[in-house]
């Protein structure tokens, strides 16, 4: 007989867990006959109203079962979110006949890498079954794909903290792949360790420059520590679990220390509470994206020198009624006064409106490329009232 009530507990919680994630399957699969019954009547994927409606009755519900409001909107949000998601691929694949149950994904760094890790999401979403393929610096990956090697690449290119990644825009002026999709990942910065030590025993960090940059207030804490930077986070875990040094760290995802085997020592390191990552998805061949799901189309322009152009560009956009959620500057290479302008923009590259703000455009820039229009996968989260 089992004299430890602890353990019978944990056993009733598995056995709980395991009825959740089978209803949460079951969810999943109604979302999809949801999704088909959608794309018979033309509906778009999203219906904020009953979202909204959905959270107050389950908040309501929780209430009579002694569940904090705030626990259960958050949860219920997650889960919607994975829901809309579902439903976007299904409409995707459905859209693009050509479309094949398995990939190629290239992305920065062996396992363990915040790029491996948003490429694995990707994957997971769109293909039954996905070759990884890790690369040491971003024009590996492009080359990849635009060489046959790689179907599709996944890079990093602006953060919350640290901004835009220009290693990565200044390679789209010059690929001619196309734009297919986009992540935006929660990056959780951790000090990793291979056993037992305190940070005040480390000597030396290793990472990638951007999380050193995302988490410089936490770093100068330490004026002991010794920066050293590798080629992505991935390379810097694999360098700590090669040492198994207590006076060794690296700094990247909990995710991917497990990969290496290295424990978290101190997680949320970032200068900024929230701290997002935006990722893009590029392939050889542009995608068509479904009316019913929110799109977003990337433009890159070259307007002319006199006063006053790049105002007169936009205002070509707010005539069509277009909402622009990003603008970024780069110099043209060769010409060191001038520069390329990209655009992010909530509209579909097929609607009426942007057609003609596209045509707009052409009139009155030097150059004019459209870099893709993909769904937006950011889903903003809807609040009960």
């Amino acid at each position: 007989m089992n004299d430890n009530p602890l353990l019978a507990l944990r056993e009733r919680i598995s056995a709980l867990d395991l009825k959740l994630l089978a209803l949460l399957s079951e969810r999943r699969e109604i979302a999809l006959e949801v999704a088909k019954s959608k794309i018979d009547s033309h509906r778009p994927i999203r219906d904020k109203s009953r979202e909204r409606d959905l959270l107050e009755y389950l908040v309501a519900e929780g209430k009579k079962r002694n569940l904090d409001a705030f626990y259960v909107t958050r949860l219920f949000q997650l889960i919607i979110e994975d829901s809309v998601l579902t439903q976007q691929a299904l409409l995707q694949t459905r859209l693009n006949p050509d479309h094949e149950p398995s990939a190629r994904v290239a992305f920065l760094g062996p396992k363990g890498s915040y790029s491996h890790l948003a490429a694995r999401q990707y994957g997971a979403r769109y293909f039954d079954n996905v070759l990884e393929c890790g690369c040491q610096k971003f024009a590996d990956i492009i080359q990849m794909v635009e060489t046959g090697q790689a179907d599709y690449g996944v890079l990093p290119i602006e953060n919350s903290s640290s901004g835009s990644i220009n290693d990565v825009y200044d390679l789209l002026q010059h690929t001619h792949l196309s734009l297919v999709g986009e992540l935006t990942n929660n990056i959780d910065h951790c000090v990793l360790v291979s056993g037992e030590t305190r940070l005040d025993d480390i000597h030396v960090v290793y990472s990638h420059p951007q999380p050193f940059q995302q988490c410089s207030q936490f770093i100068n804490r330490f004026p002991h520590w010794k920066i050293e930077y590798c080629e992505s986070t991935a390379a810097a875990m694999e360098k700590v679990a090669a040492l198994k040094s207590p006076h060794a760290a690296a700094l990247g995802s909990g995710a991917g220390g497990e990969l290496y085997g290295l424990q978290v020592l101190e997680h949320s390191l970032a200068n900024q509470e929230q701290n997002f990552t935006r990722f893009i998805v590029l392939a050889r061949k542009a995608i068509d994206v479904s009316e019913q799901v929110p799109a977003k189309t990337t433009l890159i322009m070259a307007t002319g020198q006199q006063s006053g152009a790049l105002v007169e560009a936009l205002l070509v956009l707010r005539e069509q009624g277009i909402i622009m959620t990003r603008l970024e500057s780069r110099p043209i290479h060769g010409n060191p006064h001038e520069e390329m302008f990209y655009i992010d923009v909530q509209a579909n590259a097929r609607s009426a409106e942007m057609r003609r703000a596209l045509a707009g455009l052409m009139e009155i820039t030097r150059s004019l490329k459209v870099l893709g229009c993909y769904p937006s996968e950011n889903v903003i989260p809807v609040e009960p009232h």
